[in-house]
């Protein structure tokens, strides 16, 4: 990893840059997916899921056979772990159910507004090495919560033309309608416009890789929200001597190994922490499984000292990290001084996994900078908030005449005649 001493403010945005590609890079070849899936349909799908995926399927859509063999074929061990995280991430996301707002504004104008579901939605998982089973739960639970009705699943197939079992299991488990064997751009132009197999979406979730994060954005110029801007995963903790050097070590490598694209970054005001972390880093590193990748995502990464506790959280509310651990004596001063991150882990026994997979909060998050402007998932982002109005005779004569003006002074007279009307009709029935 790359230390860093004191850093001045003005070279933050320079050691702090994401090592991903830019959109110009990605954009040409998500375009030319997405024109050729919304000319050709299915048969585009197929070309580009032979091509990236190496599999040539007969047909894109997982069958209830294919889904009773998935949970058969899992452990009691790991479906009672899916399971228990199904229903923390329940508990959390139920608890954000608001009540229906309701205001008399003045006599005789009453305004509501309601929450209503999403009706079609989209969630995009990644397969591969690293099949995120755990990001089914994150979407699926909270869309069901939220009422979403149709609620269409694509993740990428393996050269045998399968999706991970344990993908399966959770999608059926948290009452996904239907799921697909797409992965990549595809997947998300299939969702975008609709093929013959593919349900066209209002909305669409889910991480993926840069190509998949580009193709999200692309989404929104064909009138299909998303989610968030959600790219390679990253993490940043703030630590000082009271953290356990092997815990944050650990922690960094547990984001590393994600993906080569990943950025791990650990802050502190203690040289000697720094030092041992790095220590520790070496040793954890050499068993894992996933060694080839946590490198490579470690050659980017960063470890920084700064001089005191202020600098460190001014650098991290630069940075807008989408994971945000604080192991230090101080955390009440990073907790409530942090503004731009998408989750915060406080203290020693709390390790980023358990929110990415088993204490309820969403760990579908916004990176590379975008916890400046974007929340995470959360129950909202499944649903709209709509507004309704009611007026009485009373309730038009009291804001009447105040339209009226504003109308007039803006220009727009049929606005201001809307509510003469009115208000002429009911001084005619005196």
């Amino acid at each position: 990893m790359n230390k860093i001493y004191n850093p001045k403010p003005d070279t933050w945005s320079s050691i702090l840059e994401r090592p991903t590609k830019t959109v110009d890079d990605i954009e040409a070849t998500v375009k030319e997916i997405f024109k050729e899936v919304q000319k050709k349909g299915d048969s585009a799908v197929a070309k580009y899921t032979s091509l990236f995926d190496g599999a040539i399927l007969p047909n894109i859509e997982v069958t209830a056979q294919e889904i009773d063999e998935a949970v058969l074929s899992l452990s009691s061990e790991l479906k009672e772990a899916i399971q228990l995280a199904k229903s923390n991430i329940k508990k959390f996301h139920t608890a954000q159910i608001t009540p229906q707002v309701n205001v008399e504004t003045i006599e005789g104008v009453n305004c509501w507004q309601e929450k209503r579901p999403i009706q079609k939605i989209g969630l995009y998982i990644p397969g591969g090495t690293a099949p995120l089973f755990s990001t089914v739960l994150m979407l699926a639970v909270p869309a069901k919560i939220a009422g979403c009705n149709e609620i269409v699943l694509c993740s990428p197939p393996d050269k045998n033309g399968k999706i991970n079992p344990a993908i399966l299991y959770a999608a059926n488990l948290c009452g996904v309608t239907k799921v697909l064997k797409v992965g990549g751009i595809q997947a998300i132009a299939g969702l975008t416009f609709g093929t013959e197999t593919i349900p066209k979406v209002y909305k669409i979730f889910g991480p993926g890789n840069q190509y998949v994060t580009v193709a999200k954005q692309l989404a929104t110029q064909f009138g299909v929200a998303i989610d968030m801007p959600a790219g390679p995963s990253e993490l940043l903790i703030v630590a000082d001597n009271t953290a356990i050097p092997a815990f944050v070590a650990s922690d960094l490598l547990s984001q590393a190994e994600h993906g080569a694209d990943s950025q791990v970054i650990l802050v502190s005001t203690s040289k000697k922490l720094i030092d041992e972390v790095e220590l520790e880093i070496k040793i954890q590193l050499d068993v894992l499984p996933r060694k080839e990748i946590a490198e490579k995502a470690i050659a980017n990464s960063k470890l920084i000292f700064v001089e005191n506790d202020k600098i460190a959280l001014e650098l991290i509310n630069e940075y807008g990290p989408e994971h945000f651990i604080i192991c230090s004596e101080f955390d009440d001063f990073y907790s409530n001084g942090i503004f731009n991150a998408g989750s915060v882990f406080i203290g020693n026994y709390t390790p980023e996994s358990a929110g990415d997979y088993a204490s309820g909060t969403n760990h579908t998050l916004p990176t590379n900078g975008y916890a400046k402007n974007y929340s995470g998932v959360n129950l909202d982002s499944f649903t709209k908030a709509m507004t309704f109005q009611k007026i009485s005779k009373k309730g038009i004569q009291n804001i009447g005449k105040a339209i009226e003006v504003m109308a007039e002074a803006e220009g727009l007279q049929a606005h201001k005649n809307a509510v003469t009307l009115r208000l002429k009709a009911i001084e005619n029935e005196k």
